[in-house]
């Protein structure tokens, strides 16, 4: 596979980018709770006020850096989906570009992906809600009506294309796999194909 990968962790502005770097590692090293405004301006380098101009408090950071990590990630698949015309290949570049990601930004997937953020973040809906798995979703919808996939629910047949490779993504990031994800797309591309594919079509 050679297509793209777009970084997740792309910002407007040096400054904003400073603040949203040293957040995400604080929050990763010592948690959200356990971070303070002191403890981003000392990491970041930019000054209290800077960071209250351009974010409000902790949690418009946290909701900032998560709002980026997400609108990172649906570029990403709206340019898989633009350039890929059938189901099946938008479906494993997904899994390539997830396995990749979690290669070169294991902080920044962590954090959208395994971060309980409703804890801080009550008002943003589940993970699974927003809009790059809603991609996902759809990209099942059409591999349904296509015949690539055989029928079902597209929620279903999501969770069981996308659930294995995800779930590999986060043993990665707790250290369960010893390789690097790409050296397993694959095996469990196979896998999770074999799930929904349309062995009629």
């Amino acid at each position: 596979m050679s297509h793209p990968v777009p970084d997740l962790t792309q910002a407007a502005s040096p400054t904003r980018r400073r603040v949203l770097d040293a957040a995400l590692a604080l929050f990763s090293e010592q948690g959200y709770f356990n971070t303070a405004i002191p403890h981003i301006v000392k990491r970041s380098g930019v000054s209290i006020g800077s960071i209250y101009h351009h974010f409000g408090d902790k949690q418009g950071i946290a909701r900032a850096l998560y709002a980026d990590l997400l609108e990172g990630m649906d570029g990403a698949l709206a340019a898989i989906c633009h350039q890929i015309p059938d189901a099946r290949g938008q479906a494993l570049a997904v899994v390539e570009y997830l396995f990749e990601q979690a290669e070169r930004a294991p902080l920044a997937t962590a954090f959208m992906l395994s971060t309980r953020h409703r804890e801080f973040l009550p008002d943003e809906p589940p993970i699974c809600s927003s809009q790059p798995f809603n991609r996902m979703r759809d990209i099942v919808s059409r591999g349904i009506a296509r015949g690539e996939m055989h029928d079902g629910d597209p929620a279903v047949l999501a969770a069981a294309l996308f659930g294995g490779p995800l779930r590999l993504v986060q043993l990665r990031l707790d250290h369960i796999l010893p390789r690097p994800l790409p050296t397993y797309l694959v095996e469990a591309w196979e896998a999770a194909w074999l799930a929904v594919c349309n062995t009629r079509g």
